[in-house]
């Protein structure tokens, strides 16, 4: 893995050296190895965990030049679960994610930042309930090359993480002792859609 972190810093300084040299390519998300999760403080006695399980990904990559990474997330707000249906429903409701209104909420990237051989910041706004704001996550290249399993498939492996204020788009039902501040993580698998 090593090897390959290492190739891909080194494409990166490539390109820096010398613009121009490759362009950004669509990818399609494996959903199978992909997953959406979050973490809510729950009255400070013990910490909620859920997932969406429906969310769709338009990502243009291009391995040698980092920041000409564009990414489109969209996560259906209906979709979330915490293994509680009571809860379910009232994280649909309007006292949260208003899904009936408000079905889909969308990251779409301004600026992908390189911070390290296997790191970027990605930054970009996210419109949640009606409301934009600038966010910053952070993505961790796992590992980039060809599948074990089917080497003619190219598979980018990626763990994004970052921490989002739900008060700062009007989300604020039960804060502070219901968690304000939500870390977030985008566990993704893809591959070119050639």
């Amino acid at each position: 893995m090593r090897l390959i972190q290492i190739a891909f810093a080194a494409a990166v300084l490539v390109q820096t050296a010398v613009p121009g040299l490759s362009r950004a390519e669509v990818y399609v998300v494996d959903k199978s190895h992909a997953f959406v999760t979050f973490t809510a403080d729950h009255l400070g006695f013990s910490a909620v965990h859920g997932q969406f399980r429906d969310f769709d990904a338009d990502i243009e990559l291009d391995p040698s030049n980092v920041e000409a990474t564009r990414v489109r997330f969209v996560v259906r707000t209906a979709s979330v679960d915490t293994y509680n249906k009571t809860r379910d429903n009232q994280l649909r409701s309007a006292a949260f994610f208003d899904s009936e209104n408000f079905p889909e909420m969308v990251f779409t990237s301004t600026e992908v930042r390189p911070t390290g051989a296997d790191t970027a910041e990605i930054t970009g706004d996210l419109n949640l309930i009606g409301v934009a704001r600038p966010i910053t996550l952070e993505a961790k290249l796992n590992q980039f090359g060809p599948s074990p399993l089917f080497p003619d498939i190219t598979v980018a492996g990626f763990t994004v993480t970052g921490v989002i204020d739900r008060t700062e788009f009007g989300m604020t039902f039960g804060a502070p002792a219901i968690g304000a501040e939500i870390p977030i993580r985008i566990d993704i698998e893809m591959s070119p859609a050639e």
